[in-house]
């Protein structure tokens, strides 16, 4: 069999190769011949297909070679070519057309498998190629072994925060764990029967976006995933295709992936819809905009790592394939391309069953696994980190280690900082010693780790690791991995960190050894990690977070005591000066000497803002919820009091809270300075999971039925904790600071106003608060009210904003006269009736009351209400009434209404 030529053995090359041939058979045509070939292709179509006649009845050669080719794809053009010319009598061109195909390019896509068969062929390569995963330290392990379910939320309500009504109660985004039907209901039918063409898969990182990828992939050869809808799904790792040297064609890293280069490339990429292109790690793209590289739109046109993406993502390229794309970034807008509206999902990780599952499946040993799940579980800070699987993977790493060397696990670490240097010190130590070479080794490898991350960089050259004396180090062989990648003339090796997130930690500690930093190192100090325009910021976050995490004095010890490096004092101050000036100019804070009624309708002309500055404000406020968790990285208390003297007041406004961010806003308001502030406005709550009930035993149920003593023991059960409750207890800390709180447009529930009412209780400063349409309940106010009225509570200022809650507000009017500091009370927008009127005028002359400021400015009130009010004025001179219908009535002193 004739050998195809050499020069025709890319992908490219052979189209363009096929497009000649078809030309010059058919110019080899005369006009008889032309026409009888254009009546037998449109009276005989190949496979029920045929072009338009309209496109075929004037076209000539150059025309119908042109239409052939868009129609069937270049090589199965030349097939439907020779048997349209043996229909039309014309069988020496047809036989000449054959012999030059073979010479040129071989056999025939008819000699080729057909898709359904190769697609059988195909699944088992994929399930032989996939059926291992590379761990961080390259130990390889069976997926189905390791891969733990995800806890996975459809249509994530991070994307889109609505403030809740007053009757209804949060409906949390259910996440469910990651099982086929999980998997299989990412690409589901919406409600018009529209089934989407791109998912997102979003999360922050190392929560296990690539190992569900990976999961997906080997599901769908294992035929359990979108059976009857996929014929061919390929993994493709963004990163390491950027930085790919020289250019290629899509249709070129198709054929990488199969087990051989005869795959039936052309009736593939025909059907399209077919096709599903799993997209990992696309934030490394570049951001849509004037500058970003132009997007392919033919499958066979070589172009560079970002065209060939972006036409994937924007949809110019197949844009009827299925695309499964992860990305740290948790904002759909940045993938490219205005036909590109994903359905998004949330990754959050581990569950707490699935935490001990993966404990399980790491160790292989039950009596060990036991023993380290149940060391990290009595340390709750550590068992909350664990739900992210790559820091759950460190700490089995560390404590697995400890184990082998009969170690006491009395090791324990709070941040994601102080895991991963936990793990650095294991690694090291378990490592033959580098001996004094490791301090330079070490400044070398985070020098590389900062050039290349500013850079954009992942992957390094041999000679990129000569210049910094690393290669065949100890630190290259901890945590470099060695790659081969196709080059043009012959294969070229990488190196790359054994994951992104490692790079981003040594990038961070730069900056803490820049002092002694090799000749050569980035310029600009520690403020160019910490400024920058949006895009590098974003780009940063989790080297921002450790930078903060290593400035701890107790972490500054660890890396002088393990490394024997000499720790720079100056980065500390630079970024405590950088952090205090955030507050100026800050969107989020109110101008000095505005009151807390002035912020509040703030935050209602806020609320009816146009949708463009919404979104605006929300990427502002993002800013603020991230420095509060570089905050959190630092647990050091000191640093974080004097941080957040340059922010006096803290104003998060439509974000939904997830556990996390709660446990990094509550750390930082138990460590915040005296006259804090801190603002909530449309913030919504993650709910906590309930936990499935277990069946009581029979004799369980037959005391309850009995009257025995279970029904009072279930009376006296703990209250469920609400996702509130970790703030309110912070607030209750007597280091904490906080002197006043807004809660505006924030659905409180009852289990909410409970843990508010106990904070209210033992709140060491908080001296002002409003609430403002926050839908409470009659439950919840009366709790509410009850705090308020508790003698060691503090609040002197109180505005209440809350509509449709007539007969509820006696509590609140009834806690007037037990109240001890309570002093001003602004019910501006609350509904009073007559009754309440009357009920009010008598609590404020009850000798308890010790009310100097009330304002109902914009409440309805009749003229008899008016009269009661009047006469409690003449009664009580000492009371500030102000309504705009009360004749003559003074002003209040702007320092009594101060905060309200």
């Amino acid at each position: 069999m004739a050998q195809p030529d050499a020069s025709c053995s890319s992908v490219e090359s052979r189209a363009a190769a096929a497009r000649e041939l078809l030309l010059a058979a058919l110019e080899d045509l005369s006009q008889e011949q032309l026409k009888r070939f254009r009546h037998k292709l449109r009276d005989a179509p190949p496979n029920g297909r045929s072009i338009p006649w309209g496109r075929l009845e004037r076209a000539d050669a150059v025309d119908l070679a042109e239409q052939l080719t868009q129609f069937y794809g270049p090589e199965p053009a030349l097939d439907v070519a020779r048997k349209t010319l043996k229909k039309a009598d014309i069988r020496d061109v047809a036989a000449r057309l054959k012999e030059q195909r073979l010479q040129r390019l071989g056999p025939s896509s008819s000699a080729l498998l057909s898709v359904s068969g190769y697609r059988k062929k195909y699944q088992e390569h994929v399930l032989q190629q996939h059926a291992k995963v590379k761990e961080r330290n390259a130990r390889s392990v069976k997926i189905n072994q390791r891969f733990t379910k995800l806890l996975i939320a459809p249509d994530s309500a991070a994307l889109k925060i609505e403030a809740p009504g007053p009757e209804e109660e949060p409906q949390p985004e259910r996440a469910r764990r990651s099982d086929t039907h999980t998997f299989n209901s990412l690409f589901r039918r919406d409600e018009e029967g529209q089934r989407p063409l791109t998912v997102v898969l979003q999360g922050p990182a190392g929560i296990g976006k690539t190992m569900a990828a990976k999961k997906i992939l080997y599901d769908w050869a294992s035929g359990k995933l979108y059976h009857g809808q996929v014929d061919f799904a390929f993994f493709v790792p963004c990163r390491e295709l950027l930085e790919r040297p020289g250019t290629w064609s899509l249709a070129e890293l198709i054929l990488e992936q199969c087990p051989d280069r005869r795959a039936p490339l052309q009736p593939m990429l025909a059907q399209a819809e077919r096709l599903l292109f799993i997209l990992d790690g696309a934030d490394d793209l570049p951001a849509p905009g004037p500058a970003a590289p132009t997007p392919c739109s033919d499958p066979f046109e070589a172009a560079g790592g970002a065209r060939v993406l972006g036409g994937l993502l924007s949809k110019t390229l197949l844009p009827g394939a299925r695309l499964l794309v992860t990305t740290r970034s948790a904002a759909p807008g940045r993938l490219p391309g205005p036909r590109c509206s994903p359905t998004c999902a949330e990754v959050r990780g581990f569950s707490d069953k699935d935490r001990k599952k993966y404990f399980y499946k790491f160790f292989q040993d039950a009596r060990r696994a036991e023993r380290a799940y149940r060391f990290v579980k009595e340390n709750e800070t550590l068992f909350a980190l664990c739900f992210v699987p790559f820091v759950c993977w460190i700490v089995c790493t560390v404590l697995h280690q400890q184990l082998e060397l009969g170690l006491d696990l009395s090791r324990t670490s709070k941040t994601t900082t102080s895991v991963y240097l936990l793990f650095i010190v294991s690694v090291l130590s378990s490592a033959p010693a580098a001996g004094p070479r490791l301090p330079s080794e070490l400044r070398n490898l985070c020098h590389l780790a900062r050039e290349g991350l500013l850079g954009r960089r992942a992957q390094f050259a041999e000679k990129d690791l000569e210049r910094l004396e690393l290669l065949g180090s100890t630190v290259q062989k901890l945590f470099l991995r060695k790659m081969e990648l196709p080059g043009v003339l012959a294969t070229e090796v990488a190196y790359q960190f054994m994951d992104h997130s490692f790079q981003e930690f040594f990038a961070a500690l730069s900056y803490l050894l820049e002092d002694e930093a090799p000749s050569g190192a980035p310029a600009g100090g520690v403020r160019e990690l910490l400024q920058g325009d949006a895009e590098l910021r974003c780009h940063l976050v989790l080297t921002r977070r450790f930078l903060f995490g290593l400035l701890s004095a107790e972490r500054m010890r660890d890396i002088e005591g393990h490394f024997g490096c000499v720790v720079s004092q100056r980065v500390k101050q630079d970024v405590l000066k950088w952090v205090q000036d955030q507050g100026q100019g800050h969107t989020g804070v109110a101008p000095e000497g505005a009151t807390e009624t002035e912020k509040c309708q703030e935050s209602t002309e806020e609320e009816e803002d146009d949708e463009g500055e919404e979104e605006e404000e929300g990427e502002e406020f993002d800013q603020l919820l991230e420095l509060l968790y570089c905050l959190y990285e630092t647990q050091e208390d000191a640093f974080v009091r004097q941080a957040l003297r340059g922010l006096p007041e803290l104003a998060l406004e439509r974000l939904r809270f997830s556990h996390m961010d709660m446990a990094a806003l509550s750390y930082c308001v138990r460590c915040c300075p005296e006259g804090q502030a801190l603002r909530l406005v449309s913030c919504g709550l993650a709910t906590a999971e309930k936990k499935k009930k277990k069946k009581r035993s029979l004799v369980k149920r037959l005391q309850s039925s009995l009257g025995g003593s279970t029904s009072s023991q279930a009376t006296m059960r703990k209250p469920q904790a609400s996702p509130l409750r970790p703030l309110c207890e912070a607030m209750t800390d007597q280091h904490c600071g906080l002197n006043s709180l807004t809660l505006s447009h924030c659905k409180l529930s009852d289990s909410v106003c409970l843990d508010l009412s106990e904070a209210l209780r033992a709140a060491p400063r908080l001296t002002e608060l409003c609430l403002h349409q926050n839908g409470l309940s009659k439950g919840g106010l009366r709790v509410l009210s009850e705090g308020l009225a508790w003698p060691q509570c503090r609040v002197q200022k109180l505005r209440m904003e809350q509509p449709g809650l007539q007969e509820a507000l006696q509590y609140l009017v009834g806690m007037l006269r037990l109240s001890p500091t309570l002093t001003s009370l602004d019910l501006s927008g609350c509904q009073l009736s007559g009754p309440m009127v009357t009920y009010l005028c008598a609590v404020l002359q009850h000798p308890g009351c010790h009310l100097q400021t009330l304002s109902l400015t914009s409440v309805e009130l009749s003229e008899q209400s008016l009269e009661e009010l009047r006469a409690v004025r003449t009664a009580k001179p000492g009371l500030v009434i102000t309504h705009p219908a009360l004749d003559g009535h003074p002003e209040p002193p702007n320092e009594i209404c101060s905060a309200l």
